[in-house]
C-alpha cells in the first residue's frame, strides 16, 4: 500500500503545482490592471482601470461606496504620441504626502496636508512613457500627467468626467474673464456648449466640484465642453498646441468632493498646490479697503481731493486700504505714460503720503497692457514701490492660454519682489496660486457687484463654486445701488463673511455706508483673513450661511434666493453659551438683535425675499453686552 500512496501524493502534489502555475498569472494580471487610491475607509476612492484590449484608462470615484464619478476617461495626445491608447502598465510607486503649510488668507490660515499617491506608469508599443499620478485625500481626488523630455507639443487631452445624467449641477457658462453666472440644471439637460471647470455636482455620493490646480505657463488653462443629453463634461484647454521643453508635468484635475460642508469648508485645489516661493512674507498683510470705482468712478480716480476723501474715511472707519481704480494715470493732471517726466508729474506720492499719515495703505489699478513686457514692469514696479504704494490691481488678462499663464509667472515673482500686493481682475481664477504666492490676496473670476444682471441664487451658489477654490474679490457692500443689485440690505451686509477675500473691497460710498450705520460698523470688525470656516447651513441656489472665525469672535453670513421666510440657522460653533448680535433687514432700514443662545441651539432670522442677515458671536459671560470691539 505504500507505493500507491506515495505516487497518488506525488501526482496530486503535481496537479497542484500545474493548476497554480496556470492561475496565479491570470490573477496577478487582473489585480494588475485595477488600482485604488483612497486616504481611509470613510475618504472618497479612486478607482483607476486598464482595458486589456483597448489600452485604455478609465478612473471612477465613489464615497462610502456610493457614486462621485463614474468611469471616465483618461489621457493626453502629444504630437509624439497618443496617450490615451495601446497602454500596457509598467509599474506602480505609492508614497504618503504629510505636511503642514500656513497662508496669509483664505478660509483657514493653518493647513494640515495628508494625501496618498499613486504614481502609475505606462508606455505605448513604441515605446512613448506616461505616468500617472492620483492622490487622494479626505475630501477629494485629483490626477495629473507626467512626460518624460522629448514628448513633443501636447494637442490636447481625452480627460473627461462622467456624472450620472440626473445629477443636478450648478454650471457656469465659459467665459475667458471667468465672470459666468452659475445656473442649476442636471448633468444630461445643460445646453450644449463650454462651461467653467469649476462645476458642482450632486450624486448619491455627495457634492463634487470639478477644479483645476497648480496651473503655470507650462500648460494651457482648460474649459469643459458638454453635448445635452450627456453626463459626459470633457476637457479642453485654451490652447491648440501647448507648447513644451523638456518634462511637462499637468495641472492637477481635481474633484473636491464630501458632503455640502466639506466641499465649502476644502481647501484641497491649494493642498495640492506647490509651496509657497515668495520668501519673507512678513509684509504680506490681507485687510479690508474702501474701494472707489463703484463709489466715484473715472472722475474720482483722476481727483486728488476725491482720493484723499476717500482715505481720510478709510481712516476714521479703521479701514487698513484704499484702492484707487481706472483713471489716476491716464491724462491726470495733465500726465500719462506717455510723459518721459511721468514719474515726477504723477500726484499718487503725495496721496500715498497722506494715507501713510493716516494709517492706510494705497492700492492702485493698472491695465495689464502696462505691464505686459520685461520693460514696462522693470519702469513701474520699482516706481510703485519706491512711492510706497502696498498693492497693484492688474486687469483684463481675460485669457488662460499659454502665453498669458507665462505672464503670469513672470509678474508673480517680480511683484513679492517688490513688496506689492496683488489682486488680479478679469483674471483667471486661483487653482492654488495664493499657496505658492501668498502675496496674491484675492483674484476676481466671478459675476460680482458690478454686474447688473446677477440674480440671488447665483449669489447663494457662489460660496460652493467659485469661493471654494480661493479668494473672491465680489467687492461687497455697495448699498447705493439699489435696484442694480438683487439682494437686502442685509443680505449685502452677510456677503462680507459669507465671501472670502485676502482683501475684501468694500464698493459702497461714504453716504450710503453713513445712511446705514448698522452696516458701517459692522464692516468697521470684519477681518479679511480667517482662522476657521464653517458652513452652517446651505443648498447652492437657495441659501448660504458661513460662520468665519478670527480669534475667538465668529462672524455669520447669510444669503438666501426666493420668498420671505422664518429661517432657522444651527449654531454649531461650539459648546458653550453665545452672544448673537446679527443685523437684520427691518420694515424701516436694517436692525440688530441681540441673543444668548446655547452651541447647537438654532438661530431664528426673518428673512426677506432675497434676504440675508449679518452677524457676530462671542463666547458669553455675565456682563456682557456687544462682541464689538
Amino acid at each position: 500500500m505504500a507505493v500507491p500512496i506515495r505516487t497518488a501524493v506525488a501526482a496530486l502534489c503535481t496537479g497542484l503545482a500545474a493548476a497554480l502555475l496556470t492561475t496565479a498569472p491570470a490573477r496577478a494580471e487582473k489585480q494588475e490592471h485595477t488600482w485604488a487610491v483612497s486616504a481611509s475607509a470613510q475618504a472618497p476612492r479612486a478607482r483607476i482601470s486598464l482595458d486589456d484590449g483597448t489600452g485604455t484608462l478609465s478612473l471612477s470615484v465613489t464615497r462610502a461606496g456610493r457614486t462621485v464619478i463614474e468611469p471616465s476617461p483618461i489621457g493626453i495626445v502629444t504630437e509624439q504620441a497618443d496617450l490615451s491608447q495601446d497602454l500596457r502598465f509598467l509599474h506602480r510607486k505609492n508614497r504618503t504626502i504629510d505636511e503642514r503649510y500656513r497662508t496669509k488668507s483664505g478660509k483657514r490660515l493653518d493647513r494640515r496636508v495628508r494625501m496618498n499617491e499613486t504614481r502609475l506608469s505606462f508606455a505605448t508599443p513604441t515605446g512613448a512613457r506616461l505616468d500617472l499620478v492620483v492622490r487622494a485625500s479626505a475630501d477629494g481626488v485629483a490626477y495629473r500627467y507626467v512626460l518624460p523630455a522629448a514628448s513633443g507639443d501636447v494637442l490636447g487631452e481625452t480627460s473627461a468626467f462622467h456624472l450620472p445624467p440626473d445629477a443636478s449641477a450648478w454650471l457656469g457658462t465659459y467665459r475667458a474673464d471667468n465672470e459666468g453666472q452659475f445656473v442649476p440644471y442636471t448633468a444630461a439637460t445643460a445646453p450644449t456648449g463650454e462651461y467653467s471647470d469649476q462645476a458642482l455636482f450632486a450624486t448619491d455620493g455627495g457634492y463634487t466640484l470639478l477644479a483645476e490646480s497648480d496651473l503655470t505657463g507650462t500648460y494651457s488653462g482648460a474649459r469643459l465642453t458638454h453635448d445635452q443629453g450627456t453626463g459626459a463634461y470633457r476637457v479642453k484647454l485654451a490652447d491648440d498646441r501647448v507648447r513644451t521643453d523638456g518634462p511637462l508635468a499637468t495641472p492637477w484635475r481635481a474633484m473636491v468632493t464630501g458632503d455640502l460642508a466639506t466641499v465649502t469648508r476644502s481647501t484641497f485645489t491649494d493642498d495640492l498646490a506647490p509651496a509657497s516661493k515668495a520668501g519673507d512674507t512678513s509684509w504680506i498683510k490681507p485687510g479690508t479697503a474702501l474701494w472707489t470705482w463703484l463709489a466715484g468712478g473715472r472722475p474720482a480716480g483722476q481727483s486728488l481731493a476725491a482720493q484723499k476723501a476717500y482715505v481720510d474715511y478709510a481712516a476714521e472707519r479703521g479701514w487698513p486700504y484704499e484702492a484707487v481704480d481706472a483713471g489716476w494715470y491716464f491724462k491726470a493732471d495733465a500726465w500719462d505714460t506717455t510723459d518721459p517726466d511721468w514719474q515726477t508729474n504723477s500726484w499718487m506720492p503725495e496721496l500715498v503720503e497722506y494715507a501713510r499719515a493716516k494709517g492706510v495703505g494705497i492700492i492702485v489699478w493698472i491695465h495689464q497692457r502696462d505691464l505686459d513686457t520685461a520693460g514696462e514692469r522693470a519702469r513701474w514696479l520699482p516706481t510703485l514701490e519706491r512711492w510706497g504704494v502696498q498693492g497693484v490691481k492688474i486687469d483684463f488678462m481675460d485669457s488662460e492660454a499659454q502665453a498669458t499663464l507665462k505672464w503670469y509667472d513672470a509678474i508673480l515673482p517680480e511683484t513679492a519682489a517688490h513688496h506689492l500686493l496683488v489682486n488680479f481682475h478679469g483674471s483667471t481664477i486661483p487653482k492654488g496660486i495664493q499657496r505658492t504666492w501668498p502675496h496674491v490676496m484675492t483674484l476676481e473670476g466671478v459675476a460680482g457687484e458690478e454686474k447688473r444682471t446677477n440674480t440671488a441664487a447665483h449669489l447663494t451658489t457662489l460660496p460652493f463654486t467659485r469661493n471654494v477654490v480661493g479668494s473672491m474679490d465680489f467687492t461687497p457692500g455697495a448699498f447705493q445701488r439699489v435696484g442694480l443689485r438683487p439682494n437686502s440690505d442685509a443680505a449685502e451686509a452677510g456677503l462680507a463673511v459669507a465671501y472670502e477675500s485676502g482683501l475684501q473691497m468694500f464698493a459702497g460710498t461714504p453716504e450710503s455706508y453713513d445712511a446705514r450705520p448698522l452696516a458701517r460698523d459692522y464692516f468697521d470688525q470684519v477681518p479679511a483673513a480667517w482662522d476657521d470656516t464653517r458652513l452652517l447651513a446651505g443648498r447652492p441656489g437657495q441659501e448660504a450661511v458661513l460662520a468665519r472665525r478670527s480669534g475667538d469672535r465668529w462672524f455669520l453670513g447669510g444669503v438666501y434666493a426666493g420668498a420671505a421666510r422664518r429661517a432657522e440657522v444651527p449654531l454649531t460653533i461650539g459648546p458653550g453659551r453665545w452672544l448673537v448680535e446679527t443685523i437684520e433687514d427691518g420694515t424701516g432700514g436694517l436692525v440688530q438683535r441681540r441673543q444668548v443662545l446655547r452651541g447647537g441651539d438654532r438661530i431664528a432670522v426673518d428673512v426677506v425675499a432675497n434676504g440675508g442677515f449679518a452677524g457676530i458671536a462671542c463666547a458669553w459671560r455675565p456682563g456682557l453686552t456687544s462682541c464689538y470691539r
